[in-house]
């Protein structure tokens, strides 16, 4: 699953810089980033807490 989050990143980040550079959209990274940076720590928490610990539960 990791590597499948990462790949859909990738391919969201370079969505929105291919649309942001045929200006298609008109939304500055830096605004975005400056105002829902909290989600961010959000969103690492969840997947931390929802991940395997490498432990075999019987």
């Amino acid at each position: 699953m990791k590597g499948n989050f990462a790949a859909v990143v990738l391919v969201l980040l370079g969505s929105f810089f291919l649309l942001n550079n045929l200006q298609l959209i008109d939304i500055s990274l830096f605004q975005l980033f400056r105002v829902w940076w909290p989600l961010i720590l959000i969103v690492v928490g969840v997947m931390l807490f929802f991940a395997p610990d490498g432990r075999n539960r019987k």
